[in-house]
């Protein structure tokens, strides 16, 4: 039976616009914490020759970001900034009742010492790297929406295929390869049927469901929460389901009279529009709350590294979990060895489970599906890198896993059963709630008004001769507009006023442009706008071929284009 690890990695666009808490700082912690280790880790398994075939997605937006110049500016700043801290901290605590933790302020040196030296190694490159491990056959790359959008809540068909036709491109222009799977952003997908979000929603009625689009856009797969499939209880975004509930979850590898599905297979999705080539693998329910879990999951370990307790000033993080119950106050020192030897046991334990989950599958075309945030691992779970290093290792020991990447899987067995997917997301409740309530609902009139003035004008602009400046400057402002993120950080309440800014500062911008452009299409100048333009063009300095994906966005591929087959 295959295993297919799928790391989605993900952050909005973030550089020049600001440092700390949410500017640059944002992206260097992610890159410290997750993305320079799990980098670290794959080239460590590699020269010990052991497989670790991850499927790896990079969103065109955060792609973009760690390619830019400034990101290594950036980067360099933000370790010098964390050494420091640490020789403060150090001295600081000299001499006080604080000196027993002074172990794991050198901790936190030498580990800050190591992972720039891999920057080093890599030449401050990780795309470069990424792009290295797929051509050595060592992990499969994937792409997304240009700017992680959550598609099915976009009034314009020709939106979502800018959306896939930037991440497309973008994925060839950095990684020099056309990816095959596409991560929906926060797996949020919608069959062809009416919508209408809200009251008054610019083209409410028959839309084309997400999978015809992707299959417009040359994609084969993308991964689906286990209910969409009807294969399981929505698990939400950070597995909210507690031990004792899934404990209760009907085995889906067995027959149910309710006709639920097996999320053990990949399946064609169908609808009601013409028939696709696409496949959905499914979120397994078991494997991943066994990690995603926030109540009962591995991460909550006594062993592990506390994310939430830090030592002012400096910010270090020198206690561990202790218990799920105690308090701040009541967390012990971190021991480090402790923690690596119960990222061993578990990554055994997982593997263990794995083999379970396959045992009562039997042979056959079946594959557990794990998708999970990259940052998970290194950033909110610092010991999460060694646990999949040490679950690599360990698979050989269970022959009936095959850890492969999600084309292999398909290349090996295809899809062959089909599905009609329902409308959902990974999300709490399984829905688009966190994108879609009360609190964010304001948001979309304003990215819809935008959308139908820039698809107004787009045809006429995209003929004339000296508009493609303003032309995609506002695509790309528009673009940053539609991020999740944006929706996503009001819902939860945790820093709302930085999102709120951020969905002003991007609509007022783009609606700015579309004016210039307008009185540019009439014949007028437009100095002030074209200014903008340049500046922006500099502060936000990404996707750099959009003009030909806007041209294409607005021409929907034929139906019978020769898509890549599955199965």
């Amino acid at each position: 039976m295959d295993f297919v690890l799928m790391l989605h990695s993900h952050l909005p666009y973030v550089l020049n616009h600001g440092r700390w808490p949410h500017g640059s700082d944002w992206l260097c912690e992610a890159a410290l914490g997750a993305y320079l280790p799990l980098a670290g880790k794959l080239r460590q398994l590699e020269r010990g020759d052991v497989q670790a075939p991850v499927t790896l997605g990079v969103t065109p937006v955060l792609a973009n970001q760690l390619a830019h110049p400034a990101f290594a500016a950036e980067l360099d700043r933000y370790i010098a900034q964390r050494l420091a801290a640490c020789a403060e901290t150090a001295s600081a605590m000299a001499g006080t009742p604080e000196a027993p933790l002074l172990p794991l302020v050198a901790f936190w040196e030498r580990r800050l010492g190591q992972l720039r030296t891999l920057r080093d190694e890599l030449g401050g490159d990780l795309i470069g790297e990424f792009r290295r491990l797929q051509g050595a056959g060592r992990l499969e790359l994937t792409s997304s929406a240009a700017t992680h959008a959550i598609l099915p809540l976009l009034a314009r068909d020709e939106s979502i295929r800018l959306q896939l036709l930037v991440g497309r491109g973008e994925h060839r222009r950095l990684f020099g390869s056309d990816p095959a799977g596409c991560w929906l952003p926060e797996c949020a997908y919608r069959p062809r049927g009416m919508w209408s979000p809200l009251p008054g929603a610019p083209n409410a009625g028959v839309r084309r469901g997400i999978e015809e689009h992707l299959a417009e856009a040359g994609y084969r797969y993308f991964f689906v929460d286990a209910h969409m499939a009807n294969a399981g209880a929505p698990l939400g975004i950070y597995g909210e389901l507690f031990a004792g509930e899934s404990a209760h979850l009907p085995d889906p590898a067995a027959p149910d009279a309710a006709g639920r599905q097996s999320p053990h297979r990949a399946y064609r999705v169908t609808g009601a529009g013409a028939p696709v080539d696409v496949a959905a693998l499914v979120r397994d329910p078991r494997a991943t709350l066994a990690v995603w879990s926030r109540g009962h999951g591995y991460p909550g370990d006594g062993a592990y590294l506390e994310f939430h307790k830090l030592r002012w000033p400096g910010g270090l993080r020198l206690w561990g979990v202790t218990s799920r119950a105690s308090g701040l106050g009541d967390k012990a020192p971190y021991d480090p060895v402790a923690a690596r030897l119960t990222a061993r046991a578990h990554a055994r334990d997982f593997a263990a489970t794995l083999a379970a989950i396959a045992d009562g599958c039997g042979v056959g075309d079946r594959v557990i599906a794990a998708p999970f945030d990259t940052e998970l691992f290194g950033h909110w779970w610092f010991e999460g890198p060694d646990f999949l290093g040490d679950l690599y290792a360990e698979l050989p020991h269970h022959p009936g896993v095959r850890a492969a990447t999600a084309s292999a899987h398909l290349d090996r067995h295809g899809a062959p059963a089909a599905t009609r997917l329902a409308r959902g997301s990974w999300g709490r409740n399984g829905d688009l709630e966190m994108w879609l309530n009360d609190r964010v609902q304001w948001i979309w009139p304003l990215i819809w008004e935008l959308e139908e003035e820039f698809w107004a004008l787009a045809p006429t602009a995209l003929e004339r001769d000296g508009t493609h400046e303003l032309l995609a400057q506002a695509a790309r402002s528009l673009l940053l507009l539609q991020s999740s993120d944006w929706p996503f950080i009001v819902s939860t309440g945790e820093v709302a006023d930085y999102a709120t800014r951020r969905v002003h500062t991007h609509a007022g911008e783009t609606r700015e442009l579309l004016g210039a452009l307008r009185r540019v299409l009439g014949g007028s100048e437009a100095r002030v706008g074209r200014a903008l333009a340049r500046a922006l063009h500099l502060r936000d300095a990404v996707f750099p071929g959009i003009v030909p994906a806007i041209a294409a966005a607005l021409v929907p591929a034929r139906r019978d284009h020769a898509y890549a087959t599955i199965g």
